[in-house]
């Protein structure tokens, strides 16, 4: 079978916020429920930037097995440098039974779709269901996944936009404002996210933007950006204070913010709560009071790839979508 390209615009056209969501929703499930191998990472790290290989094999419900490893380079100086994005690569998809590669995809798209999917998810199950105000930090390409992401599963009427770059701020407020939310560009993260309800932050931030004064009772936090030893965005004392539920233990405890905390001695291992997975299935508890502040380390698990993936792949080849290459020939 021939090998798919898949461009960006392939992505955009076939992956929707709400099948995406549903996809890495499953992928938390079959991992929380023990029915999903634990997914690999290897980083190597350059002076402007970096490079994570993500793996992961993944058993669908409908029988189905398939494997992807995503190479994605994080450069955070391209958009002003060379013009390029942060974020480049690509997701190598393959049949999980057979070994055959299926799929050759843009990883930058898929990546933040896929991010943006699985802090919905822990917005589904960890942030009060009547939240109404959002702060988001980061309103690059990231940033404004998130917006399309958080709108669709919580009843938000207002988002505060913080971002050094005054452009970013401006295209996500007219992303906010297409999906009908009242939105403001803010100077003070911090008195913006005691006034809301939920706080995400996607930034390569290398020190913390966020304490724990800086948010109100029962809010959902989620720090997305601290994927690497070196990135954080939250504070050790933020998680002390907080319930913490993690995307991966095992990888949030190596480059999550919550690496950070242990570092610091804020908080131990076991003062986790839960990983997404365990509470998407039912053997852990989410939300338990709504007075709770939560916290979401999220560090991005290669479950969600082979996840989002799969589900592109798939309805690229009902659409007849892609560019087919046969790589044996």
């Amino acid at each position: 079978m021939a090998l798919l390209l898949l461009s960006a615009r392939d992505v955009l056209a076939l992956l929707d916020v709400d099948g995406c969501r549903d996809a890495v929703a499953g992928a938390f499930r079959l991992l929380g429920e023990g029915r999903a191998p634990a997914p690999a990472l290897c980083a190597v790290h350059g002076d402007e930037g970096g490079f994570h290989v993500k793996a992961a094999l993944l058993r669908s419900d409908d029988g189905s097995t398939w494997f992807a490893a995503k190479v994605n380079a994080n450069f955070p100086g391209n958009p002003v440098r060379r013009g390029l994005p942060t974020v480049q690569g690509a997701v190598l998809l393959m049949d999980g039974t057979s070994g055959e590669p299926r799929a050759l995809i843009d990883s930058a798209t898929l990546t933040a779709l896929r991010t943006a999917a699985a802090t919905a998810v822990a917005a589904q199950w960890l942030a009060r269901p009547d939240s109404a105000v959002l702060t988001l930090a980061g309103c690059g390409v990231q940033g404004r996944a998130h917006l399309r992401a958080l709108v669709a599963v919580l009843p938000l009427r207002r988002v505060l936009l913080f971002d050094p770059d005054p452009r970013a701020a401006r295209a996500a407020a007219d992303e906010a404002l297409a999906l009908g939310l009242a939105a403001e560009a803010v100077d003070d993260l911090a008195a913006a996210c005691r006034d809301s309800d939920v706080c995400v932050a996607c930034t390569p931030a290398r020190s913390p933007i966020l304490d724990a004064g800086d948010v109100r009772p029962g809010a959902f936090v989620a720090g997305v950006g601290a994927d690497a030893e070196h990135k954080h965005e939250l504070a050790p004392a933020l998680l002390a204070r907080s319930v913490v539920v993690v995307d991966l233990l095992a990888q949030c405890e190596r480059i999550g913010d919550l690496h950070h905390a242990l570092a610091a001695g804020a908080l131990g291992r076991e003062d986790v709560r839960a990983e997404l997975g365990a509470v998407v299935a039912g053997s852990m508890p989410g939300r338990t009071s709504p007075d709770e502040v939560i916290v979401f380390d999220s560090t991005g698990m290669a479950l969600q790839d082979v996840a989002a993936a799969a589900l592109v792949y798939t309805r690229a080849r009902a659409a007849g979508a892609g560019l087919a290459v046969e790589l044996a020939s």
